[in-house]
């Protein structure tokens, strides 16, 4: 891919017409096809999935951690076991089930990735990076390390009076990252064909997630700990696979944890922003 594709890409995010040119369907057109029932994002079916596409022992590892057993000694079968987690429905896999579970789900889902990139400066339209611009693949747990891993790689370590063999204070908040990353691999839009970005620039840290907030939610709503779920069974599988609690403190605790955290709602452009500033850039 050349560069002015990259930057396009993520200069643009969702709306690139590089890559991210066709769209899920509305949430309506589901509704429709399953006789107006309500049909989540995350319980629609990949249609060209089946049964060989998920990572059974995987599957069976998360199984016997939510249930003290396994499937098996529940008196299931394997097949019966992921219908009842709603990893499979009609005999092929869900979308829940692909981002947990899913031998590789970028191949039948390939924007739904993390995007990253190391920028010189602080305009999003530059084409310099300090490092090439990756797409992190895998399933969610997958990402969520790799965007970490990403992320600690990319920011400075601040001596701030230790001791010399120290290893230093990160100069943006660990904990406040890891609970803006998870919130936006788990509470983002399905509906839209498009990764979630992680920029980082000279003077600060941007984890855009596809999507606005759900349901009249404002930004003061989710900063004061009144989410609404927008996607309950990957809430559910993340409850107990990522350091998430789903109790919608995550946001209270990374405030907690870097005061100048900043949140966008960017209602036109269908995104959600939030903005670490860099003490060291």
């Amino acid at each position: 891919m050349e560069a002015n594709e990259l930057s396009a890409i993520i200069r643009h995010g969702e709306s690139s017409k590089v890559q991210f040119k066709e769209r899920m369907p509305h949430p309506d057109s589901f509704a429709h096809e399953f006789g107006n029932r309500n049909i989540f994002t995350e319980m629609t079916e990949i249609f060209d999935t089946s049964i060989k596409d998920v990572d059974t022992r995987l599957f069976s590892e998360y199984f016997k951690k939510e249930f003290g057993m396994s499937y098996e000694e529940k008196g299931l079968t394997l097949e019966e076991a992921l219908n009842a987690k709603k990893v499979m429905r009609n005999n092929h896999v869900t979308l829940a089930g692909l981002l947990f579970f899913g031998i590789d789900p970028q191949s039948f889902r390939p924007a739904f990735t993390i995007k990253a990139a190391f920028f010189i400066g602080n305009d999003i339209g530059g084409n310099s990076y300090r490092s090439k611009p990756e797409d992190l693949n895998g399933i969610i747990p997958e990402l969520f390390k790799q965007g970490m891993m990403y992320f600690k790689s990319c920011i400075k370590y601040l001596q701030n009076g230790q001791e010399f063999n120290s290893h230093g204070i990160p100069e943006v908040s660990i904990v406040a990252m890891q609970e803006v990353l998870q919130n936006a691999l788990i509470h983002r839009d399905y509906f839209k064909n498009a990764p979630v970005r992680l920029l980082v620039f000279d003077n600060r840290i941007e984890i855009i997630s596809p999507g606005k907030l759900p349901n009249s939610l404002t930004v003061d709503d989710v900063k004061f700990g009144n989410p609404v779920i927008r996607n309950n069974q990957i809430a559910m599988f993340a409850s107990r696979t990522l350091p998430y609690s789903g109790l919608g403190s995550g946001l209270r605790r990374a405030f907690a944890e870097q005061p100048d955290m900043e949140l966008e709602n960017d209602v036109n452009g269908e995104q959600f922003i939030v903005r670490f500033p860099r003490k060291a850039g």
